[in-house]
């Protein structure tokens, strides 16, 4: 037959349309079927390519053929990592086995738009386990390193335990001065007479050294002599990981280095140590850092801080910082301020120990007084350990304080009040004994276990009307459940947190204490759902609070989080002001709500809603806050 050159053309046409129907993507589904283990079936799932790659890699019909029998190879593997070596993985599309010859024509044969089904089924088989470990040495490996290998002879053939045991004496012998110790892969042996393994790990032990020269890189404005009197790793120290590690995450806490890393030497340097270095990232001298916050008892704040983190070379730090306050709050009669100049010297005269000066500032118009107060400050902290910190300091603060206390009547006949101002200068000497067991790297991160609390006494005396002399005790605790102790869940998902908070003044009465010295409840830091310092006693004509010498305070919160960077809470606080610590069921108040949470690199923003419980007339029905980090 003779073709002309349209009828070539045509033919073109339809050959490449074909063509490019055979090459279109083939849509599918899978189903992965479950082998009773939850641990095995989250695993399956997330090596499946066929799963993971479904939506983000699209495939023609013979190119998902391909995918299905490259997942088959890695499921197979995976089901082997948890001893089950004679396991088989059947993989069926559209009903038909991978091994069909007229499964490709089969799938390209579909109409366009089909959706193709992948089963995958699994047989387990017999569950493999260990019979025999050896350890085949080349130099002396102590027995208690031995020891730490911890595989047993009739424990399941699992390739994750098989592979921690060998990092685990890895890690021994390193952290008992076997710096270039080496652990092979072990070699697996099968029995043929049994499902069981016979293990042998070849270990290099290698000849114990100490820490070598100690070098640092990457120094600018940081003075070196700084970083040298920060560690506690010296050449001639037993060679440790531990206390390399220890001494990196010390220099981190000086500040001002951005990124700090370890380059372990490969060999022995001239002294006949591991040389260590110090590769050293500074962060930026100065910084702009902005702040805002919302709560409908104390309404909006924002403000800036400027911090020089490096003032002369040796990580002094001077920062200024501003805010306005109390932006149309309903517990306030007007806006405020609070400013602070502070200049922090650390490792002062002893190691973990710092010592700063402060000067600050602040007016507020809240709902119980007005304060316009000064404040110059000196403090002396000391960290004692990883988890223990102690503090003591002196200051001197002059302040006017204006107190509605009492009413009159005015010439119509109405009823005003009488503001009465007191005018102090307090001398100070505010002592903390501190713990934290949360060990996380800010205050703003979110803490999944372990304790906070702090103890402080504050003598001070008051001269002003009437002078007083008195001491201010408080005590505060926070602790941090994670439930994945008691529940099938990962580790930070849902987290149960509590609080408590006693305190009193001893030496003067109610009246006596400056008012800003009294103890006052309600609000995000005591109980929330309650207006900022409107929990306790008022005066009877003005229902202006008064304040306490003695409160008792303390909240419940379950935190969970959804998805990477959600999460939401739910919580109840109760608590009183009082003139004792001794609870009176009549005067405790309590608050509940819930809120919302979202995570972000520098902690969570938290959006809360709480209520009163036994709402009483005259308080808000609701408080809303909104603020970054955890209430506690």
């Amino acid at each position: 037959m003779k073709l002309t050159v349209p009828s070539f053309l045509l033919l073109c046409v339809l050959f490449a349309c074909c063509a490019a129907h055979a090459a279109d993507p083939q849509a599918y589904k899978v189903e992965l079927a479950s082998v009773g283990n939850d641990d095995i079936d989250q695993t399956l799932k997330a090596t499946s390519d066929l799963i993971s790659l479904r939506t983000s890699a699209p495939v023609s019909p013979f190119g998902l053929i391909a995918r299905a029998r490259s997942d088959s190879d890695r499921l197979k593997t995976a089901l082997e990592s948890f001893g089950y070596y004679e396991s088989q993985v059947v993989v069926h599309i559209n009903g038909k086995l991978l091994t069909d010859p007229s499964l490709g024509d089969t799938l390209t044969a579909l109409p366009k738009g089909s959706t193709a089904q992948v089963a995958v089924s699994f047989t387990l088989g017999t569950l493999y386990h260990l019979r025999r470990v050896d350890i085949d040495t080349e130099g002396e490996v102590p027995l208690d390193a031995r020891e730490t290998l911890g595989l047993k002879s009739g424990q399941p053939a699992t390739a994750a335990a098989v592979l921690a045991g060998g990092a685990r004496l890895l890690s021994a012998l390193q952290e008992q001065g076997y710096a270039f110790a080496r652990v092979d892969s072990p070699i697996a042996y099968e029995a043929a007479d049994a499902p069981v393994l016979d293990l042998s790990f070849h270990v290099v032990a290698g000849r114990k050294v100490n820490i070598g020269e100690i070098h640092i890189e990457g120094l600018k404005r940081v003075h070196e002599p700084l970083v040298r009197r920060r560690l506690l790793l010296h050449a001639g120290d037993v060679y440790k990981p531990s206390a390399v590690e220890a001494a990196r995450r010390d220099l981190l806490a000086l500040n001002v280095f951005a990124q700090v890393s370890v380059q372990i030497g490969k060999q022995e340097d001239e002294s006949g140590g591991v040389p260590v270095t110090f590769k050293i990232v500074e962060r930026l001298r100065h910084a702009i850092a902005l702040s805002a916050a919302y709560s409908s008892d104390l309404g909006g704040s924002g403000g800036a801080t400027w911090t020089d983190r490096n003032v002369f070379g040796n990580a002094e730090q001077l920062t200024f910082a501003a805010s306005v306050i109390n932006l149309g709050g309903s517990d306030t009669t007007g806006t405020g301020y609070d400013t602070s100049v502070k200049y922090l010297i650390p490792e002062f005269l002893h190691r973990d120990q710092s010592l700063q000066f402060a000067l600050t500032a602040i007016k507020q118009q809240l709902q119980a007084y007005d304060q316009t107060a000064k404040t110059a400050s000196v403090t002396l902290s000391r960290k004692l350990s990883s988890i223990w910190s102690v503090s003591a300091g002196l200051s001197t603060t002059v302040e006017t304080i204006i107190q509605n206390t009492s009413v009159t009547t005015d010439p119509n006949g109405q009823i005003v009040p009488v503001p009465q101002t007191f005018n102090y200068t307090l001398l100070a000497s505010p002592l903390s004994l501190n713990y934290d067991s949360t060990n996380l790297p800010t205050p703003l991160d979110d803490p999944r276990r372990g304790f906070r609390g702090s103890l402080s006494v504050t003598p001070t005396l008051a001269i002003g009307h009437p002078n007083a002399t008195f001491l201010i005790t408080q005590f505060k605790v926070a602790t941090y459940f994670d439930l994945n102790n008691l529940l099938p869940i990962a580790p930070g998902r849902s987290v149960l947190a509590a609080r408590a908070l006693a305190g009193i003044a001893e030496g003067a009465g109610e009246l006596s204490l400056p008012p800003d010295q009294r103890f006052y409840a309600g609000g995000t830091s005591t109980i929330r759902g309650y207006g900022y310092q409107l929990v306790g006693p008022v005066f009877p004509q003005t229902n202006i609070p008064v304040g306490g010498t003695a409160i008792t305070a303390g909240g419940l919160e379950f935190r969970q989080r959804f998805y990477s960077s959600w999460g939401a809470v739910a919580f109840v606080d109760a608590g009183q002001v009082s003139a004792s610590l001794k609870p009176l069921h009549s005067d405790v108040r309590v608050g509940a709500g819930a809120g919302m949470r979202y995570y972000t690199p520098i902690g969570p923003i938290r959006f809360d809603i709480a209520v009163p419980v036994g709402r009483r007339p005259g308080e808000d029905s609701f408080e809303v806050y909104i603020g970054l980090g955890q209430a506690f």
